[in-house]
């Protein structure tokens, strides 16, 4: 090998080349012992007062139980080192467990075909957006105002790239979206799809009634149904109940870490009218020549790995090792159990909303119906009151004023399966001292 590549010497083929190759040496210390190395890193550890917090925050991105089942499993080096599953004769583990990922999210959905997963829910959503574009012709995209911001944010860039036309749909006092406006924009025909949210950014359920769904199709429209927190789909009507086409979320609630904003894992489901427009990877199950169950990849234009602009979609990979973790989950906690920690989040927002509400000068922003997170409305400005209660050691969760002035005045508060009395109780106390200081600011 080293004749025909022309080194002398292994040594000299591994050199780092003169041009690249560092000219002083590094500050580093010296070789240190295991034992002493993880007393560095327990100290190190120990400066991170994040996990001390109690914390209330969400906005698409949930504490939730992660069960210690899913790193023993999903940490082994059959999936840590797969790769592309191109090769199905020799992909049949990364595979299924695509193929059981797909199915999950399908019942989770109520839509009849699911993919390998993208890159989280805010490209799942703009994802869709163009899936409604070739569907119709049209380029016009009606999104509500309830939609999460930063969900919006990306929609647009892609938007941007497609000449399509973002309009807003209002929302109303009641933290849902203008059902009304939305049934008048639609009498012109020209919309390629409704994009609305449920739970909503504000965290409330937020769904089309029967007029709103027979306005939409009659329109030609599509309806794209966006979901941030998936384990709400546990307790409340799927996607496919109030008549989305399309289904598109984020699932890191389902076992995969916070992990400082990411990776996370984006799923998408339609009907199987739009089955051929579904981007990505889809796994499909068949049968190999000796009559065995046998896993493939199936459906996925080539166009978009080489067509560039000219492709449906670029997406031409998915989060396999994220939707894996949520398979794993859900296979774990199986249907029972994902019910009940659902159930736990409803019992846990509802014991944070009482609270809340009984602290002079706080109340509930709105009476919608919600999953496990509230909109509060505080005395003086939501970042005063966040910041007394971080110095508590509190995080008390996001201030909507960052993207709803009219919001400057509200915070978005999480509870989860992990909420606990204390937490609670913790923050009604320092609550209880914040109205003065707020105030005064």
């Amino acid at each position: 090998m080293l004749t025909v590549v022309g080194a002398p010497t292994l040594g000299e083929l591994a050199r780092v080349p003169d041009a690249v190759a560092l000219k002083v040496r590094l500050d580093l210390p010296q070789a240190t012992a295991e034992i002493d190395l993880l007393r560095r890193f327990e100290h190190l550890a120990a400066r991170d007062t994040g996990v001390a917090y109690r914390q209330f925050v969400g906005a698409g991105a949930y504490h939730h139980y992660v069960p210690p089942v899913l790193g023993a499993l999903a940490m082994r080096g059959e999936f840590l080192t797969a790769y592309t599953p191109y090769q199905a004769e020799v992909s049949q583990g990364s595979l299924q467990a695509i193929y059981e990922w797909q199915t999950y999210v399908c019942l989770l959905t109520g839509l009849d075909i699911a993919n390998a997963s993208v890159y989280d829910g805010a490209t799942a959503m703009a994802e869709a957006a163009i899936m409604a574009i070739n569907a119709t012709g049209h380029r016009t995209l009606l999104v509500s105002r309830a939609v999460h911001p930063n969900y919006r944010v990306v929609l647009k860039t892609y938007a941007d790239g497609l000449d399509a036309v973002i309009e807003e749909i209002p929302d109303t006092a009641g933290g849902i979206t203008d059902w009304q406006q939305l049934a008048e924009r639609l009498a012109a025909k020209d919309v390629a799809a409704v994009v609305v949210q449920s739970p909503n950014f504000f965290g409330n359920v937020d769904t089309p009634d029967e007029a709103s769904q027979q306005a939409i199709k009659a329109a030609g429209a599509l309806l794209i149904g966006v979901v941030a927190e998936a384990l709400s789909l546990a307790v409340l009507q799927p996607p496919a109940h109030w008549g989305a086409d399309i289904a598109v979320g984020e699932a890191q609630s389902f076992g995969v870490s916070l992990a400082y904003g990411g990776p996370y894992v984006g799923f998408m489901a339609t009907t199987k009218e739009h089955l051929r427009r579904l981007p990505g990877r889809l796994a499909g199950k068949s049968v190999d020549a000796q009559g065995r169950t046998a896993y493939v990849l199936t459906l996925q234009a080539r166009e978009q790995h080489i067509r560039r602009e000219k492709a449906t979609s670029n997406i031409c990979t998915n989060q396999a090792h994220c939707a894996l973790l949520a398979t794993m989950y859900l296979a774990a906690v199986g249907n029972t159990g994902l019910r009940a920690i659902a159930t736990e989040n409803l019992r846990r927002s509802r014991q944070l909303a009482t609270a809340v509400a009984n602290v002079p000068g706080f109340r509930l922003a709105h009476q919608a119906p919600f999953f496990n997170e509230l909109v509060v409305r505080v005395p003086g400005r939501a970042g005063d009151v966040l910041a007394a209660l971080e110095a508590k050691g509190i995080l008390g969760g996001v201030d909507l004023g960052r993207w709803y002035p009219e919001y400057a005045d509200a915070i978005l508060m999480t509870a989860t399966e992990l909420t606990t009395d204390a937490d609670i109780d913790a923050l009604s106390a320092a609550l209880k001292e914040v109205p003065a200081r707020a105030a005064a600011v």
